[in-house]
């Protein structure tokens, strides 16, 4: 089972084959819990997060496709959705924008049990972000931070700076094509 790809997993854990979810669990559960860390800087509402990303992979309908790219990029999309929900809930109790400090990459846990291997392709990936963000203003830094660390949505955004959410939306693609283009020089064609 160890041996089978993410896509051969996934099609199991549709089956409902719990050894199958089992693997993909940890394989990624350090991932999934590095990327809630990271936007709720909170230990307990990140385990959640885990726990739900595992459980809407074995309940979901909707697959991960291979055409439509990487799965960790189909797992973090989850994973940011959710955790963008919970903020989202979290931020009706309070208002205002969090700053965006570079230094946060930092924080990002890693797992106790991760191989060397995947703890040297996370150090890659941070390094390939905090290089491609040197070709970022601060505004599109704090854009993207807000957007995809914070859980805002566009209309939210666009509401906070005071600008149409068209603008703020141009600004998110711009801020994006920017990054990608830099990420595919500097890395493995992101």
């Amino acid at each position: 089972m160890q041996n089978l790809s993410d896509l051969e997993l996934m099609l199991l854990v549709k089956r409902k084959r719990q050894d199958a979810l089992s693997v993909l669990y940890d394989r990624y559960a350090a991932l999934v819990y590095s990327f809630a860390m990271k936007a709720l800087k909170d230990e307990s509402a990140a385990r959640e997060i885990v726990q739900s990303v595992f459980v809407r992979l074995w309940t979901t309908e909707a697959g991960y496709d291979p055409e439509k790219g990487r799965f960790t990029s189909w797992l973090i999309t989850i994973t940011r959705n959710m955790t963008a929900d919970w903020l989202r809930k979290q931020r009706r109790l309070s208002e205002g924008l969090v700053p965006f400090v570079p230094e946060e990459l930092e924080r990002i846990p890693d797992a106790h049990a991760v191989s060397p291997e995947t703890r040297a392709e996370r150090e890659s990936v941070k390094e390939q972000i905090r290089g491609a963000y040197r070709y970022l203003s601060k505004q599109q830094i704090e854009l993207l931070e807000h957007f995809y660390w914070q859980g805002y949505s566009l209309s939210e955004l666009a509401a906070v700076y005071e600008e149409p959410l068209g603008t703020v939306k141009n600004r998110l693609h711009q801020a994006l094509k920017i990054l990608r283009r830099h990420l595919a020089v500097e890395g493995e064609g992101w």
